[in-house]
């Protein structure tokens, strides 16, 4: 049997996932992290991504967030997410209009024009886009 580590993904709203899992891969602030039991304490800030999550026995199940922090100790990991959905809740034309205003907003700048802002709503829709393409594959 594999070894498991306890997983708490949570948002400001609601609690994603809580269970026993084998392997979590997420995208920190510095790249990819594939996280097994007995990592190495560890807290970094998340980009908006993916949360994988290689479940006891094996089922996989992929978790959206968007910014946050990660959390390793020896006995737990926790995702502390600013906005967390699961995959197959994501909206794909709410993910494709978001993307479209973001890129319309860099396009157009003017004095009021929040690059930042607008780089981080343009980000976001990327990242839910690509996890709905991982879902179809």
């Amino acid at each position: 049997m594999a070894m498991t580590v306890q997983l708490d993904v949570v948002s400001a709203e609601v609690e994603i996932f809580s269970g026993l899992v084998e392997t979590v891969q997420v995208t920190g602030s510095e790249g990819e992290l594939g996280i097994h039991p007995g990592h190495a304490p560890l807290i970094t800030g998340l980009q908006p991504g993916m949360v994988r999550v290689v479940k006891q026995f094996g089922e996989e199940e992929l978790i959206y967030v968007a910014g946050g922090i990660l959390e390793v100790q020896p006995g737990s990991i926790i995702v502390l997410a600013d906005t967390a959905v699961r995959a197959e809740d994501l909206d794909e034309a709410a993910a494709e209009a978001s993307k479209k205003h973001a890129e319309e907003t860099i396009a157009k700048g003017g004095a009021d024009f929040d690059y930042a802002e607008a780089a981080i709503e343009l980000a976001e829709a990327i990242a839910q886009l690509r996890l709905i393409q991982k879902l179809r594959k």
